[in-house]
């Protein structure tokens, strides 16, 4: 089985990379023809933007889309309408009235006035809790992991641990054994690591999951969920709370009264040292979301090149370049899963971590009962 795999790798590989190239042109293919004027106003930065951001709409093919429900909330109530509703035709903002004047602004529902002007007091006043193709990603990768964990957790019920894995069993197998050899165990350590294992699992698995989805152009995948500010930052809210509920009295003590030194530098470091504390999860927050989003940009820009030369010759530099970024892309998006998970086991470890001291007596109570 396994040298099938082996043979099948480098087809997949390409089906997947061709795939990918075929979306990408058909994505300005199915455009609207382009005058002279607007072929020489073809914005490169606003047409990245278009593909990197979130929308309340999916597209899938040419001017085919998947229209997502919009929730909104105001003091005229909820209410719940189809994103279809705020576009006309020609995929062009229209105004909708329903409690309120809706309108896309910039990609966001705004309430404006009978004349499409913003309506400020009113817009402090909204709530959007809509389903977004970001959102409907993210539930899109939870189904998928629950499926292939769920699957695999009743062939083990079946089949017991110490027979052979089969089918999901022996593709997550390696993974989660990954991560426990080489993320849990040598950062947290032997007596605590379990107990953080279905923590760093998901964290590994939901990142790994939505960076592989957003590298596939095609339906479920396309989103740039790894790349939106808002997954990262409760990622990183996630991991700030995991490693401050679980720590010790050695760990703030390093925090606020570093031992070993004379006071006027304790005083000097503690708030150096609590400022780290942020540091940590803000720094985890900000490496996923530039990373990924500069791999979609990196990408995007190589394929824009073609429609602003008009060329094939600039067709024929621009593909085997998104080709090899693709294929890092690929690395990137397995590496960004690994590097969080592993500084997120480097924090817990660090929080737990027993002092001098305590580890004395504990050795000394284990020597007493012995």
């Amino acid at each position: 089985m396994s040298m099938v795999l082996l043979r099948l790798k480098p087809l997949l590989v390409f089906s997947f990379i061709s795939i990918f190239l075929l979306n990408s042109v058909s994505v300005w293919a199915n455009e609207k023809p382009a005058t002279s004027k607007e072929e020489a106003s073809f914005n490169v930065t606003e047409t990245i933007l278009e593909h990197i951001k979130d929308d309340h709409s999916w597209h899938l093919w040419g001017h085919t889309t998947i229209a997502l429900p919009v929730i909104l909330y105001s003091p005229q109530g909820f209410e719940i309408f189809s994103s279809a509703l705020l576009l006309d035709e020609h995929h062009e903002p229209v105004l909708y009235q329903g409690k309120n004047n809706y309108q896309l602004k910039e990609g966001k529902v705004k309430i404006v006035n009978a004349a499409g002007a913003l309506d400020v007091n009113a817009n402090k006043k909204l709530w959007d809790f809509s389903i977004t193709k970001n959102v409907a990603s993210l539930f899109i990768s939870v189904i998928i992991i629950l499926l292939l964990v769920l699957t695999a957790a009743r062939a083990y019920k079946k089949t017991g641990v110490a027979s052979a894995p089969k089918g999901v069993q022996s593709f997550l197998e390696p993974i989660v054994l990954f991560v426990r050899d080489e993320i849990a165990l040598p950062n947290i350590g032997a007596k605590r690591y379990a107990k953080f294992m279905p923590f760093l699992l998901t964290i590994f698995f939901l990142i790994l999951t939505n960076n592989f989805l957003g590298l596939i152009p095609l339906f479920p995948g396309g989103a740039n969920v790894s790349g939106n500010i808002a997954f990262t930052m409760t990622l990183a809210v996630c991991v700030f709370i995991v490693v401050n509920l679980n720590s010790n009295k050695n760990y703030w003590e390093h925090i606020f009264w570093m031992p070993g030194m004379h006071w006027s530098m304790k005083l000097f470091l503690a708030p150096i040292e609590l400022i780290g504390v942020f540091n940590k999860p803000i720094s985890l927050m900000i490496r996923l979301f530039a990373n990924i989003t500069a791999g979609h940009i990196l990408v995007l820009s190589l394929v824009c090149l073609i429609f602003i030369f008009k060329t094939v010759y600039a067709a024929a530099v621009a593909v085997p370049f998104v080709i090899f970024i693709f294929l890092i892309e690929l690395l990137v998006a397995f590496l960004q899963a690994y590097i969080f998970t592993m500084l997120t086991a480097m924090y817990i470890g660090m929080s737990a971590e027993e002092g001098h001291h305590d580890h004395h007596d504990h050795a000394q109570k284990e020597l007493a009962h012995h």
